[in-house]
């Protein structure tokens, strides 16, 4: 099912993968320089229902709008902003999540807008090569249970990087940015993403 919502930063648009007994609903945006297309979000969304969580992929109106940049931090939140209601509709606790830029929003929303947790997918705690410009604070300050999921080789930063925190942190082992692995890595793609998937349905089961 998908749903258009228009928010205060444009229309955006959710797209509904339902759990048939949900008790949790995991609403997840995409990064700044892609869409729902990703390969953790379209796993998540593929295995969550069967364990009892809807997944409501947000697509951003930036992206719906055909533009090929994200905007500045504070437009991405009123976008998201302007899809909770959607994805809190149904009274059930919501996890608040996304990849890269939409994990920072996630962070940085999650305790006003009543977040359950947080489920932060390659967070960018620094910029490339740029290690002093750090972005923990808004992982710091979530302010919910939050579980961070992290490619071994992220150039944004490798979960060595990451200050401790009362987070929880899965790494995806010579996981990219994109938890994309090389040819030569021990573990195959499918073998990364199942690790993506089983360690969200295990935090998922502990939350409620």
């Amino acid at each position: 099912m998908i749903e258009i919502i228009e928010t205060d930063a444009g229309v955006a648009r959710v797209t509904w993968y339902p759990a048939s007994a949900a008790r949790l609903v995991l609403a997840l945006s995409h990064g700044a320089g892609g869409g729902i297309e990703a390969r953790d979000l379209q796993a998540l969304a593929a295995v969550l229902p069967a364990h009892g969580v809807s997944v409501a992929l947000v697509e951003q109106p930036w992206r719906v709008a055909g533009k090929k940049v994200a905007p500045a931090p504070k437009t991405l939140d009123v976008g998201w902003r302007g899809v909770w209601p959607a994805v809190a509709a149904g009274g059930l606790p919501v996890v608040a999540g996304g990849r890269s830029a939409g994990a920072r929003a996630a962070c940085r929303t999650a305790v006003e807008l009543g977040a359950a947790a947080v489920l932060a997918l390659s967070f960018p705690l620094h910029p490339p090569g740029r290690p002093e410009k750090s972005r923990a604070e808004e992982l710091l300050g979530s302010g919910v249970p939050t579980l961070v999921v992290q490619g071994g080789n992220d150039p944004f930063g490798k979960p060595e990087e990451f200050p401790e925190g009362s987070y929880e942190i899965i790494e995806v082992p010579y996981g990219d940015h994109g938890f994309a692995v090389p040819k030569r890595a021990p573990l195959g793609q499918d073998e990364a993403l199942k690790i993506v998937t089983d360690g969200v349905v295990k935090w998922t089961s502990s939350l409620a």
